[in-house]
């Protein structure tokens, strides 16, 4: 507050004790060398750790499944059951891994104080290192008379299965997480986590592209040029019919609003695009390639693209921007 002189005592209002200035640093973040302590026994080691919190057992470890889902289960989202083979709070020590309350001994090795403290540097400036101890894991006493069921670990082996609902429109890669549905933790610590990764199967008729759904027609030659009404197949369940123009190029891509996959996190539905083939017969009879061969030199027959006969590329793009 006071630059050089505020440290050295002579600034403004008399001596600056430096536990007063990190004292507003506990205020703003919580605290910093315990219950009354200051921050500098927490650096350099004074307090006897009189406001470390001891921890409860060890933290449990996260479970991690993957779940295949098809595309019609993506469509609208499904309800899994899941089975798996985890660690559950065992029912006999609810637990805390003795057989009874009195069932347990002060650590030896940290004399119940959790932690061990070692001195490193020398003169002056001196270094004390805190590290749990490795005994009884920070809690500061160790099992003398462990629970017959569980041996001391307060956790036993279970098979469970697990309803979880898996939301429309989630793509491969993406995870759900259910909470403290993991591992639990020994001797009464906090469970882990269950990690459910979606694994995408494929799909006999249709291809995905985010939240777009692509479904590819073959026309033949007749009704390309003639133009038709087909029927073609929705995600969804059931068919929808629409109507092919005549002189449809191969590679025209169709649109069919809001047939696509839900969108994850946001509102409505993307759309299934249909990309028109056109099939070019590779075996004629005689009187085919006849009929064919009269309308060859026709000028209705010669190619003849216009700017919104796109190539190959531009549909693409179009197709996915």
């Amino acid at each position: 507050r006071f630059g050089h002189a505020g440290v050295s005592g002579n600034g403004g209002q008399g001596q600056v004790n430096m536990d007063d200035i990190f004292s507003r640093f506990s205020d703003i973040f919580g605290g910093g060398g315990g219950q009354g302590g200051s921050p500098f026994e927490s650096i350099f080691g004074g307090g006897g750790g009189r406001g470390r919190q001891r921890p409860k057992g060890q933290r449990g470890s996260d479970l991690r499944v993957k779940v295949p889902l098809n595309m019609e289960e993506i469509y609208d989202g499904v309800n899994k059951k899941i089975k798996l083979t985890r660690f559950a709070t065992c029912d006999t020590c609810s637990g805390v891994g003795a057989s009874s309350a009195d069932g347990y001994r002060t650590c030896t090795t940290c004399n119940g104080a959790g932690e061990i403290r070692r001195q490193a540097g020398g003169g002056f400036f001196q270094q004390i290192m805190v590290s749990a101890c490795p005994t009884c894991q920070g809690e500061g006493r160790v099992i003398s008379n462990a629970c017959g069921t569980c041996h001391g670990e307060g956790r036993t082996e279970i098979s469970e299965v697990i309803d979880v609902r898996i939301p429309g429109g989630i793509t491969e890669g993406m995870q759900i997480t259910m909470r403290s549905k993991g591992n639990s933790g020994k001797r009464g610590g906090a469970p882990g986590d269950l990690i459910i990764l979606v694994e995408e199967t494929p799909h006999e008729h249709f291809e995905r592209h985010g939240d777009d759904v692509i479904y590819e027609l073959w026309l033949n030659f007749g009704d390309a040029a003639l133009g038709t009404s087909v029927e073609v197949p929705t995600l969804g369940g059931g068919k929808t019919r629409f109507k092919i123009s005549a002189g449809t190029q191969s590679g025209k891509i169709f649109k069919l609003k809001g047939k696509g996959f839900p969108i994850v996190n946001g509102y409505g539905r993307g759309d299934q695009l249909i990309q028109a083939h056109v099939w070019i017969p590779q075996t004629l009879s005689r009187d085919e390639k006849a009929a064919l061969e009269r309308f060859q030199g026709s000028p209705n027959f010669a190619p003849s693209p216009t700017s919104t006969d796109k190539g190959f590329f531009q549909r693409i793009k179009d197709m996915f921007s």
